[in-house]
């Protein structure tokens, strides 16, 4: 039997899987600064992930918050432009303290977007993603930590953090698991995102060196 047609789509606001319809995305200081003390991972890796999560999210219109910490303060720059040029329009929430859940502002936003399930990326995973997913795990919500987006200042304090998050509920992704699961389906009219997304991510990830460690790791 010759399958071309999707199978039927089900209700996008109470599936249990991500839809563009019930998530809410969450940027948290992808600043200069914070980079800067990333050892967990590379920058060009970090960067790779968090951008294909932000061409998702604007591809997909799934509502996305960034925020920074201290540019206010006049102590550190805001986010990486080349993750504000692929999210255009969207304002950063800056504040003074490390949890953004803690901020008004950071926190009416993401009540603001009526989501309950909330895909969240920061620097560094230690703390700007792991103190928010607590309080917002408590608070009900369903927390997507993108785990090839983020980084923290040793391999010990992210594999830490991520147990930490875990035990609480939270439930971890990566960035191309976050678009196919946006996608779901290859004859949807809307897959076209997706593999731009992957024809650009791949051969970025070869040219990066990525792909090509893999291999030897497999040797």
């Amino acid at each position: 039997m010759t399958k071309t047609a999707a199978e039927p789509i089900r209700d996008p606001k109470a599936d249990h899987l991500l839809t563009p319809e019930n998530c809410v995305v969450v940027l948290i200081d992808y600043q200069p600064e914070q980079y800067s003390t990333i050892t967990s991972s590379t920058v060009e890796e970090i960067d790779l992930n968090v951008l294909a999560l932000a061409k998702f999210a604007r591809m997909y219109g799934v509502p996305t918050i960034i925020s920074t910490v201290g540019v206010d303060l006049g102590v550190n720059e805001g986010t990486k432009q080349s993750i504000l040029d692929e999210l255009p329009g969207i304002p950063e929430i800056d504040r003074t303290g490390v949890n953004a859940w803690e901020d008004d502002e950071f926190r009416a936003a993401v009540e603001a977007s009526g989501r309950k399930k909330v895909v969240i990326a920061g620097l560094w995973t230690e703390v700007c993603m792991t103190f928010p997913t607590l309080d917002m795990l408590a608070e009900g919500y369903e927390v997507y930590p993108v785990a090839d987006a983020v980084g923290g200042i040793s391999p010990a304090s992210h594999e830490r953090a991520f147990e930490r998050v875990i035990a609480a509920g939270a439930r971890p992704i990566t960035a191309i698991s976050f678009g196919s699961e946006l996608m779901r389906n290859w004859a949807r009219e809307d897959s076209d995102n997706l593999r731009t997304v992957m024809g650009w991510y791949f051969p970025e990830r070869e040219r990066l060196g990525f792909g090509h460690r893999a291999k030897e790791g497999n040797a």
